[in-house]
């Protein structure tokens, strides 16, 4: 059974750690960078899983500040040593390659190979990730181990790739909801062959499409975009921004989702305030729960992903990001270092659980609308208020139900509140009660057609 043959079969058989580990090995070989092959390849095999409708943005264009590159299409880098020997070969790790190098075919001595040759002096036996997307260049990446053993003489420098107009793609789908406000799950595929810093991403974002398709009720729209990083944001966002503006309550993007860190870490949006945001720091305050401890972090523009873009000052969205082993914090970041083993299947599961019940927060801790505003609606025939109005009901919410109307007070607090303006934190605090306490009224109300988001 080949690698596609293995994925599907997991699809099939709804077994979510094969079916990642399946589709991880397939994406793994993929030479992927901000346009050309590799990345629609990819995009190609998460439309296999999931709706997206992918779209480009042509060679040229002027987005925002940017203007979109050419495409870089690659098919081989081979640097070969005065006795004929090969140092590397893109066929053996496509890290091998400048990412968007230019073509070389030209033999050189040692001193002008040099200044071309990329590796980490203290990680000796890793591969860096090196790019050069915005200015052309030619290059090679190898282990610090190799670079070192190199020796005078003449070498040959080859490089086949070419430059094409095209585009930019993205990949965008959206599971409808009851509202039509969204929550933005992101995430970035164009980096090759990095497994936490690039496919825990992608993958934690397939398995939340899966899940939350299988949710018996959404609340809100949930809109799952995958792009090439910063460039293709950007895209998105030139495209349909205005869009996004007008639907977007929360957005989360996705990354470095993987590895041994044993807590999440929430980076929050610009302004601190969003939906997301406050569910986070309610997790980290601990008046509610997931399955392991978050750390909570403000918003920076210094260093990160694409909340970047979303939050820059003309967009101000409230996106934030999430990650647990993160970008810069361990020795594998941008090199060959990063490999499956090190991210951990298991760990991208526990990452999916952990922000599956994240989002199930988010769901009910927005701001709920009474659908029966005009005057109080009549509980009674509903099961929800007391039939018989004496001193032995006073302590009743409804027929049944002897609980000093404790239930009942909720409901009476939660209608009158529920007018659009006030979220679910808010409603809990002037209840004084728990989120999870008010969430089972929020619930029996949404039963009854006398609420929603």
């Amino acid at each position: 059974m080949n690698i596609l043959e293995k994925a599907q079969q997991a699809f099939i058989d709804s077994d979510e750690k094969a079916f990642l580990s399946a589709t991880f090995d397939e994406l793994w070989p993929i030479t992927r960078s901000i346009s050309g092959p590799g990345i629609e390849e990819s995009l190609a095999v998460f439309k296999r899983h999931m709706p997206i409708q992918i779209e480009k943005v042509a060679t040229g264009t002027k987005v925002f500040d940017w203007v979109t590159p050419q495409e870089w299409h690659f098919k081989r880098a081979v640097l070969t040593a005065p006795d004929g020997s090969i140092i590397c070969d893109s066929n053996d790790s496509n890290l091998h390659v400048l990412n968007y190098s230019t073509s070389i075919d030209r033999k050189l001595e040692l001193d002008e190979l040099l200044p071309h040759l990329y590796s980490l002096p203290n990680l000796p036996a890793a591969i860096p990730y090196v790019t050069s997307y915005y200015k052309k260049n030619w290059g090679f990446c190898i282990s610090d181990q190799k670079k070192k053993t190199l020796t005078a003489g003449t070498y040959h420098a080859k490089i086949e790739s070419d430059f094409v107009d095209g585009g930019i793609p993205f990949g965008q789908c959206l599971l409808p909801g009851e509202s039509s406000k969204e929550i933005l799950l992101s995430s970035y595929l164009c980096h090759p062959s990095l497994a936490n810093n690039e496919l825990s991403g992608p993958l934690v974002l397939l398995a939340l499409y899966r899940r939350i398709q299988k949710w018996p009720k959404r609340r809100y729209s949930y809109r799952f975009l995958l792009n090439p990083e910063t460039i293709g944001a950007l895209c998105f966002l030139h495209t349909h921004g205005q869009t996004l503006s007008q639907n977007i309550i929360s957005g989360m993007v996705l990354t470095c989702l993987g590895g041994p860190v044993e807590q999440l870490r929430y980076k929050a949006s610009r302004n601190n305030d969003s939906l997301l945001d406050k569910v986070a720091s309610a997790i980290t305050h601990k008046t509610l729960s997931i399955h392991e401890p978050l750390d909570y972090e403000l918003y920076s523009p210094l260093g990160g992903s694409d909340e970047r873009q979303y939050g820059s000052p003309g967009f101000n969205l409230p996106v934030s990001q999430i990650a647990r082993t993160c970008y810069g914090n361990y020795d594998g970041y941008h090199n060959s270092l990063d490999n499956k083993a090190f991210m951990d299947i298991n760990s991208l599961i526990k990452s999916v659980d952990s922000i599956e019940q994240f989002l199930l927060y988010a769901e009910v801790c927005g701001k709920p609308i009474n659908l029966a505003p005009f005057g109080e609606p009549q509980l009674g025939p509903r099961g929800l208020y007391p039939n018989i109005n004496a001193a032995s009901t006073r302590a009743n919410s409804d027929d049944k139900e002897v609980d000093g109307r404790t239930r009942l007070h909720h409901i009476l607090q939660l209608l009158s509140l529920a007018d659009g303006q006030h979220d679910l934190f808010y409603i809990a605090e002037k209840c004084q009660c728990s989120i999870d306490e008010l969430k089972l009224v929020v619930e029996l109300l949404e039963q009854h057609q006398l609420m929603s988001y």
